[in-house]
């Protein structure tokens, strides 16, 4: 059976905790700043914790797991 192939992109925005949680850094944080309150760009910091169903795509792309 050959193997299979991980997206390149899953490898570099990941994480999987040892629970079996995926961890992505959150989206709009990278430009126009300036039109979001303080609190919305403070709560953007660090990772966030998919939601199962999503996590469960991530893992379909990354057949042999995430580095953690």
């Amino acid at each position: 059976m050959p193997k299979l192939k991980t997206k390149s992109s899953v490898k570099k925005r990941f994480k999987q905790t040892a629970t079996g949680k995926v961890l992505a850094g959150p989206g709009f944080k990278r430009h126009m700043l300036r039109n979001r309150s303080q609190k919305a760009k403070r709560q953007n910091r660090g990772s966030q914790v998919l939601r199962h169903q999503d996590g469960l795509t991530v893992l379909q792309w990354a057949p042999y797991g995430l580095s953690r």
